[in-house]
């Protein structure tokens, strides 16, 4: 047994992992989407005065703030907040799990 095939362990559940030989690829929010990882959500940093750009149903909110959106994995806002930790906390309640995004 090499590495790649050793189980990996989460909480009480055995997961196992492969190691691909192929250079990895980026992924977009948009390609995470497509795998069907409903249940993951990402947490971005936006400027309060650009939001509704991203979110036109969100109210108005005072220029030069610093916010915090938790998006669905295919990019739709899901929540508008002053704190990550708020957003994040946001996530784990409706049981989505929040990845980073680069």
């Amino acid at each position: 047994m090499t590495i790649a095939d050793r189980p990996i362990f989460r909480g009480d559940t055995a997961m196992s992992a492969s190691v691909s030989r192929h250079p990895a690829a980026t992924l977009s929010a948009r390609d995470i989407a497509a795998l069907a990882w409903r249940n993951l959500a990402y947490v971005r940093v936006a400027r309060s005065e650009d939001v509704g750009f991203f979110c036109p149903e969100a109210p108005l909110l005072a220029p030069g703030a610093e916010v915090f959106v938790l998006c669905a994995a295919d990019g739709t806002p899901l929540l508008v907040t002053d704190s990550r930790e708020s957003a994040i906390a946001n996530a784990e309640n409706e049981e989505l799990e929040t990845v980073g995004v680069h």
